[in-house]
């Protein structure tokens, strides 16, 4: 689903990227975004992750497994979302690259059943102690985890573990996730703290849809525009 990754890509460029890559994993695909022409399109082999904040894993389907190791091993900061979260789930070596990350470089940004993948565990125990769960994962993978839904929360090690106050039901359609880890990207690359970076880009988009006109639909692509 390559709008998957577009939508992140527009997040971090409107959120206050100042140079935005695209990596699409399928050579089949435009290099250009006609919308928005400031996007840079990139193979994923000509990108430099050491020295980039890397959004990972949204839109990315089965082929985004193969980079996972080499995205785990070499990004200087890391937000991993959507698909990279559930190949993560699955796969032991790839959960103990992420454990051997430098501490405080990664953010994990799960909805309940991809929390829940992560924890060996299921959607209802996982929304049934979201704060628990959040901390669990955090612990587990010494990462900032944002634990999405109605009061997301945000967990870190050695952190006092925040519910953040904005938000509303227009948040819950297709795409606006995708667009909230490319504002955490964002906030990353601007030389924010993981934790602090995230816990800002999260009240950032959800002070957005409150915001919006309530006699007005709001899609995904709106939101980036009024980041």
């Amino acid at each position: 689903m390559a709008g998957a990754a577009l939508l992140a890509a527009k997040g971090a460029l409107h959120g206050g990227a100042g140079r935005v890559y695209v990596g699409l994993l399928d050579a089949s695909l435009s290099l250009l975004d006609i919308d928005q022409p400031e996007l840079m399109f990139r193979k994923p082999a000509q990108l430099a992750y050491e020295t980039m904040t890397v959004v990972a894993g949204c839109g990315g389907g089965d082929s985004v497994h193969a980079h996972l190791g080499d995205i785990l091993a070499r990004a200087s900061r890391l937000v991993l979302d959507a698909d990279a979260l559930n190949h993560i789930a699955k796969d032991l070596a790839l959960q103990g690259q992420l454990q051997r990350r430098i501490k405080n470089t990664t953010v994990l940004t799960p909805h309940p059943l991809e929390a829940a993948r992560l924890l060996g565990t299921d959607n209802k125990h996982v929304q049934s102690n979201r704060l628990e769960a959040a901390q669990a994962l955090a612990d587990r993978f010494a990462a900032t985890i944002v634990l999405k839904g109605s009061g997301t929360v945000i967990a870190a090690p050695e952190a006092l573990t925040r519910i953040n106050t904005t938000g509303n039901a227009r948040l819950a359609t297709a795409g606006t996730g995708d667009v909230l880890a490319g504002l955490i990207g964002a906030h990353l690359a601007s030389g924010s703290t993981v934790f602090e970076g995230a816990c800002q880009a999260v009240f950032r988009h959800g002070h957005v849809a409150d915001l919006w006109s309530a006699q007005t639909t709001m899609t995904a692509q709106d939101l980036s525009h009024g980041l």
